[in-house]
Parts: C-alpha cells; sequence; structure tokens
C-alpha cells in the first residue's frame, strides 16, 4: 500500500446509514456491479481527502452476524479476510453504527474487531442521538474497543467532515497494531452480548430505550386495522400518481421521437436501411424509452418508503396475514423489490431462514408486477381506458393500474396458500426484525438511488432489448412478397407465418397474430412486448410513437382483448433472467418448471375467463 492510496471498506448492520455515508463519500463517482461468481451486489467509489490520500472505497453488503451463513454476510466476511477471489483485502475497515441503535450494532463492531483488521468505528445518526439525550463517552469507547471511534451524521452536507480528516490522516500500520484480536477490555469470545452490556454500561446514557416520536407514529402505523388502512392507502396514491406524474412525461418522450423519426426518415433514402432505423430502432426503442418516466415514478416511491424506515414496518404488519397463506412477514420486502424486478425480490430472499419459506417466496415472487410489465400495462390501458374521473379525484386509469398490481398480489397469495397446503411438516413461525427509527428521506440518496436505476434500465434497453427490437423488424421486413401478392406486405414475411402459427393457440384469449408474435420476445424481456408491437405495426404502415401505436391497436383489437392481454401479462411465466435466478439459487431446475408451468395454466385460464366475460358483457 502506498500513502497516496487507501482501499477502505465500509460495513455495518443493515439501516445503519451506511448507503448515505458511501453516497456523501461518493457522490455520482460509484458504479455498481455483482461479485464473481454470485448475484450479490458490489459497490466501489472513490474519493480524494483534504490531504491529497486518494481512496478508494468499497460498500460491503450489510450484514448483522458473521456467524450466518447467508450469501451477503458470507461475501462480507471473505472479502474483509482477503479470502474471495479477485478481491483485494482492505486497507482499513470502516464499522458503521447507528448511535441510536447501538444495543444492536455494538455486537456486530465486536465482530469486526476481532478480525485484526485495522477499524475505524463511524458513530452515525449523532443528531438523532443527541435528540433523544443519549450522549456517548467517545474517549472511553475508544479506549475499551481498542479501536478510533469518530462521530458522522450521513444525511448532512459536512456531517462526514470528521471522518474523511481521519482516512486522510490515518496510519494504518499503527491501527493494525491496535487491532489486534485480544484486548484486555474485552471478554470471552463466546459471550458477545455480555461485551456489549458492559460497553453500553461505561460509555452510553439513554434516557428511554426507543424514540418517543417513533412510538407515536408506529401507534397508528403498526396498528391492526389503521396500520392496514395506511399501508393500503399508501400503495393506492403510488400507482395513481404512475399515471398521474409520469404520463405527461411519457407523452413528451412520445412526441420527441415521433419528430426524430419523422426527420431521419426525410433524410435517409427510401429502403431498408431507412426502414430500420425509423421502424426497428427509433420505432421500437423509442417506444420503450417512453415509459421511463412511469418506471422511475415507481421507483421514486419505493426509495422513500425504504428511505423513510417505513418498510420494515409494513413487514411486520403484514406479518400474520402472509403467514396464513403460507408465507412471512421477511417475505414482504423481496416481494416488493419484485415490483422493481423478480431478480432482486428472488435474490432477497437469502434473509429467510427456513427453506421452505423462502421457496415459497422465490415461487411467488414473479407474480408481483415487476416494472417491465408497466410498458405494456400503460400502453394498453392508454389505448383501451378513458381518461375519466371517478368521484371527480382519482384517475380510472390509474384504478385499472392499482387493480392489476391487486391482481398479482391476490395470485401471489393464491399460490402461497396451496404451497402451504402442500408442505408435508411446518414449524413454529416468530419474526424478529429490526424496526429503524423514521427519517425524512434525503433528495441526495433518493437522487443517486434513481440514476442508478435509470441507469440499468437505460443498459437493459440497449442491450438484449436492441437486439431484439433488430431482429423483430427484420422478421417483421422479410422475406418480401412474392409476386402478385394481394394482402399486406408484412403477412409473407417470417413474423406473419409464425404469428399466425402462434394464433391456433391464443385465439381463444382473443389474441391477434401480432399480439401472439409478441409474446416470444417478451419472455426474453417483457418491455420488448411493447418494441416488437411498435415494430410490426410501424413495418405495417403505422405509427412508431406510443400514441400512434396506442391508436393501431384501438383500431384492431377489441376492449375484451386488451383486458385479457392485461390479465396475461399479470401472471404469465416471467422473464428468461428471473428463471436463470431461480435455478441460481434453489440450485434446482425442478423448480424452475414448476414456476414456470404453474404461471403458463394461471395466466391461460385467467386471460380465457377474463375473455369470455368482458366478450359477454362488451
Amino acid at each position: 500500500m502506498s500513502e497516496a492510496n487507501l482501499r477502505v471498506a465500509l460495513v455495518g448492520n443493515p439501516n445503519c446509514g451506511k448507503t448515505a455515508l458511501f453516497n456523501q463519500l461518493t457522490g455520482a463517482r460509484q458504479k455498481v456491479a455483482n461479485y464473481a461468481g454470485v448475484t450479490v451486489e458490489r459497490k466501489e467509489g472513490r474519493f480524494t481527502t483534504p490531504s491529497g490520500r486518494h481512496v478508494q472505497l468499497l460498500d460491503l453488503p450489510g450484514a448483522y452476524s458473521f456467524e450466518s451463513s447467508s450469501p451477503d454476510e458470507c461475501v462480507t466476511r471473505d472479502v474483509l479476510l482477503g479470502r474471495y477471489p479477485g478481491e483485494a483485502m482492505p486497507d482499513l475497515i470502516v464499522c458503521v453504527a447507528d448511535a441510536t441503535n447501538l444495543r444492536l450494532h455494538l455486537r456486530f463492531v465486536l465482530e469486526i474487531r476481532r478480525l485484526g483488521r485495522p477499524v475505524v468505528l463511524a458513530l452515525n445518526m449523532m443528531d438523532a442521538a443527541r435528540r433523544r439525550g443519549i450522549t456517548v463517552n467517545i474517549p472511553e469507547l475508544q479506549r475499551r474497543l481498542g479501536v478510533q471511534v469518530v462521530e458522522t451524521v450521513a444525511v448532512q452536507r459536512g456531517g462526514v467532515r470528521s471522518l474523511i480528516d481521519l482516512i486522510g490522516l490515518v496510519d494504518v500500520e499503527a491501527l493494525r497494531t491496535l487491532s489486534s484480536p485480544a484486548s484486555e477490555h474485552l471478554g470471552k469470545d463466546g459471550d458477545l452480548h455480555g461485551e456489549v452490556r458492559a460497553l453500553l454500561a461505561a460509555t452510553v446514557a439513554m434516557p428511554r430505550a426507543t424514540d418517543a416520536r417513533d412510538d407515536a407514529i408506529d401507534r397508528w402505523a403498526l396498528h391492526p386495522v389503521f396500520g392496514l388502512i395506511i399501508l393500503t392507502l399508501v400503495m393506492f396514491l403510488v400507482f395513481q400518481a404512475v399515471y398521474s406524474v409520469g404520463k405527461p412525461m411519457t407523452d413528451a418522450i412520445g412526441d420527441g421521437f415521433t419528430w426524430l423519426g419523422t426527420q431521419a426518415g426525410a433524410w435517409l433514402p427510401d429502403g431498408p436501411l431507412r426502414s430500420l432505423v425509423t421502424d426497428g430502432l427509433l420505432g421500437g426503442l423509442g417506444t420503450v424509452l417512453g415509459f421511463l418516466p412511469e418506471i422511475l415514478v415507481l421507483f421514486l416511491f419505493i426509495l422513500i418508503l425504504e428511505e423513510s424506515g417505513y418498510l420494515p414496518r409494513a413487514a411486520f404488519l403484514l406479518d400474520r396475514m402472509m403467514v396464513s397463506v403460507g408465507l412471512t412477514g421477511r417475505s414482504f420486502i423481496p416481494l416488493l423489490s419484485s415490483f422493481a424486478c423478480a431478480i432482486p425480490g428472488v435474490m432477497g430472499t437469502r434473509s429467510i431462514t427456513d427453506p421452505s419459506d423462502r421457496l415459497a417466496t422465490i415461487l411467488v415472487a414473479p407474480l408481483m408486477t415487476c416494472s417491465a410489465r408497466l410498458p405494456v400495462y400503460a400502453l394498453l390501458i392508454g389505448a383501451f381506458i378513458p381518461t375519466h374521473r371517478v368521484l371527480g379525484v382519482f384517475n380510472l386509469q390509474g384504478l385499472v393500474l392499482f387493480a392489476l398490481y391487486l391482481a398479482g398480489i391476490a395470485g401471489a397469495m393464491l399460490v402461497g396458500w396451496v404451497f402451504m397446503r402442500l408442505r408435508r411438516n411446518s414449524g413454529e413461525h416468530a419474526l424478529l426484525m429490526e424496526l429503524p427509527s423514521y427519517r425524512l428521506p434525503k433528495a441526495r440518496d433518493i437522487g443517486i438511488g434513481l440514476w442508478e436505476r435509470g441507469a440499468i434500465f437505460l443498459k437493459r434497453l440497449t442491450g438484449v432489448i436492441l437486439a431484439l427490437t433488430v431482429l423483430m423488424w427484420f422478421i417483421s421486413t422479410f422475406p418480401s412478397p412474392p409476386a402478385g401478392a394481394t394482402g399486406p406486405a408484412i403477412d409473407y414475411t417470417f413474423a406473419g407465418y409464425i404469428g399466425r402459427g402462434l394464433q391456433y393457440i391464443f385465439a381463444p384469449l382473443g389474441f391477434n397474430w401480432q399480439i401472439s408474435l409478441s409474446l416470444i420476445p417478451a419472455f426474453a424481456a417483457r418491455e420488448t412486448a411493447v418494441a416488437a408491437l411498435a415494430t410490426v405495426y410501424a413495418v405495417s404502415g403505422g405509427d412508431a410513437d406510443t400514441a400512434g401505436l396506442g391508436h393501431a391497436l384501438a383500431a384492431n383489437f377489441s376492449l375484451a382483448s386488451a383486458l385479457s392481454l392485461l390479465v396475461w401479462f399479470a401472471f404469465a411465466p416471467q422473464c428468461m433472467s428471473t428463471l436463470a435466478v431461480i435455478r441460481r439459487e434453489t440450485r434446482s431446475w425442478r423448480n424452475v418448471a414448476i414456476s414456470f408451468s404453474y404461471m403458463f395454466v394461471m395466466a391461460y385460464a385467467a386471460s380465457l375467463l377474463t375473455y369470455q366475460i368482458a366478450r359477454w358483457f362488451t
């Protein structure tokens, strides 16, 4: 290690403010990837201290203990010990602890210290601790632990200055001497709880165990009746906002791509290249990109709920209900993550210790309405559902979207209940989880979170969706119609032949051949159903923008068929990536087959029923 460069690992319990601290230190100078060979997220950033030291900061997965065998905690432990392949051992560990909850967080601090690595303890949320009258004897805590201790307030500008200064001037070799596993102030290795009690008694004064404001809010938020009403209202308003806030921006992007398509068409000569650019690229990608604002609005509210400390309470509140349908309260956060994407939802089940509960959550996670379905929903709802106001306040389109999300949740509860009935045994259930203090989300952290999720969407857009869009353009354009052909040119292409073949399977659901064809690329990535439809109808002579595609669908598609397609996407088998992650997480092709099969049967039956009922009414 050179004096000018330092590799620092940031560790801590979940909800300790570690991510906010990482964002404050690195800002936009960070990148997200996965560790080699696993699906655990890896975040790395860089910053320079006032002393001129260049620091490479690694944000390790949150962990409660190294005694657990969860993948996240194993990665954190192995990286800190230098055992993880391809990952260099950090020069310095910054352990972040919530100053308002040291009874829980100090236990992990002791485990970190016993690794024998150079350690700095960052007591975070010190502003909240002072408001609650909590005082910490920093010199005594530093003496007893044998590590340097610094106060931080990660959510305030300048709140990490003391930590930056310490990192810039710290003598790592001296810390390595101080941080040996043995210490006269620590008890036996197996008595961590006793050590924590001794440290608290000697260094921390706390007027009361919990925050009075948190208790006042929780009297309503965790009430068995009013709490559920509040949770339902919160989720209802989230989905209303997706349309009310995101739709105008989606329309503006659609208008922009329409203008780009017109300009490109005017500059390019007539022929395959012009068709590829205007119909394939701008028509397909532009249509999907237009739904980015609505997806970001959904992410925005999920991030706000996460940062505010409300999500663990929602999990606690729903535990009894979820146990009754074969799941647990711990399933709530992975399932909520699945509203963004089922992949992190499936990976998030690692925190569920019971194997049967974990498998049940994995199998139902794909039924949550992920953001990839949102472009399909938005397209069909915009084309077939009028923009009426219900009770003079609520948007009818938003109500339909909310109903689709509820359908996914109801389907997940039904599958969980069936899975519970098929279990051979079920043990006793108890939910133990930390309820963090309520806090106001910070615009900086929300902004960085939105940037990361938007970048992931755009990367996906320019990867698999781009390739599939070009492929759809190709099969919708070639071969050319034979001499003397009288029908539309697209009827004689590969797309026409494939679509009409699939229509025999999906005709009972009210799907025409274009819709049947779009289900193929949708299995690779949900969003491509919209891109495929945009490409097919553009090649057929229609408009490629969102509004034009909506008009084309309304002209060629009945309301009953549209409702049937909405229900199909609510339950249909997830994308290939999700099935691959299920295989990786469960190490079983049998579970992949079960997941695909039950969702296909469920989607087909629900769509068939919807189509027949809608036809009868309309």
